[in-house]
């Protein structure tokens, strides 16, 4: 699932997101259709984009960048999709194929493919195709699929706290993910690509409220410094990526505007720095920081989805210092 892209407004003024195509899955069992191998699969992303950025966190987290390539394409939406730049440190053209448009490599793996052309996507270079559009079955393949390629400390039963994804927890983020998801992940885009004030009215107060509940969850004693506890969950990847482009971009741009979490949700400001800043081997040297989040193109990619050639010049900075 992907971004700014994925998804219409309908007569009602509503925005709804498009299901994603492309179902695989990279398995341990060697003898799987797509099996974990080294320096098989590529992941093509934008740094602007929440849901490829929470398959990039995960990379990091498990130390998969040297067996699962990221290409990075420009943060601007085209007409025909993403595309190829070379802009703003991202790459020139397509490593595996010289193409310059997403849509090609679509295409390459489907001709008949008439769906949107969404990151994160998945691929395979050695059936040359589509492995995964969908960022919440990529992050979930990357926890564990790969862990005999990686160093014993790295794998998930080795994870403090039982990993990513933790089997005592797993309803309890699982439940939390659909209430986040349709609430604050997604409720930012339903917000900012609203067409009447009704859509937008029936949005706006059911974001805000979604985050005062995850305020009030983080003052529960069971629920730091971390959304279940002591270390990094499913859930904090997911809700990381939405709020770290909240004052940034959804506040000012999206019209999300009611409050901002720097000023107004002292909680769930403090958990955003902590992740964003730390380097410990809770996130594995960093990897919710620059490593991934990249707010020039968020501020430069946000406006191109509104049309609007006006680059905002605050807030700054863009993340205050962890006190």
């Amino acid at each position: 699932m992907a971004d700014m892209e994925v998804g219409q407004r309908d007569q009602d003024g509503q925005f709804r997101r498009q299901t994603s195509r492309f179902r695989s899955f990279i398995s341990s069992s060697p003898d799987a259709e797509f099996p974990a191998e080294a320096n098989r699969y590529v992941l093509y992303i934008s740094l602007i984009c929440p849901w490829a950025h929470r398959t990039n966190i995960v990379l990091h987290l498990k130390g998969l960048t040297e067996l699962v390539r990221v290409v990075v394409l420009d943060y601007e939406l085209a007409p025909e999709g993403w595309f190829f730049s070379g802009r703003a440190g991202t790459a020139p053209e397509d490593p595996l194929y010289g193409f310059k448009q997403l849509k090609q490599l679509y295409l390459k793996a489907d001709a008949g493919y008439n769906q949107r052309y969404t990151v994160p996507m998945l691929w395979d270079r050695r059936r040359e195709t589509v492995v995964s559009n969908e960022s919440s079955e990529i992050m979930r393949m990357l926890y564990t699929e790969f862990d005999q390629l990686l160093p014993e400390h790295l794998r998930e039963p080795s994870r403090p706290g039982g990993g990513l994804l933790p089997a005592p927890l797993r309803q309890q983020i699982d439940e939390m993910n659909e209430w986040v998801y349709g609430a604050v992940n997604n409720g930012v885009y339903k917000t900012g690509f609203a067409t009447t004030q009704e859509a937008y009215e029936s949005h706006v107060y059911a974001l805000f409220d979604g985050l005062d509940r995850l305020e009030r969850h983080l003052d529960e004693p069971a629920h730091q410094p971390y959304l279940f506890g002591q270390h990094i969950t499913e859930a904090d990847v997911r809700l990381f990526t939405t709020l770290i482009r909240f004052d940034a971009a959804y506040h000012t741009m999206f019209k999300c505007n009611i409050r901002m979490i720097r000023h107004d949700y002292p909680r769930l400001h403090t958990w955003l720095r902590r992740l964003y800043w730390d380097e410990s081997d809770e996130t594995n040297g960093g990897a919710f920081g620059s490593a991934t989040t990249n707010f020039e193109h968020f501020k430069k990619g946000y406006p191109t989805a509104l049309r609007d050639p006006i680059v905002p010049a605050g807030p700054v900075p863009d993340i205050l210092p962890l006190d």
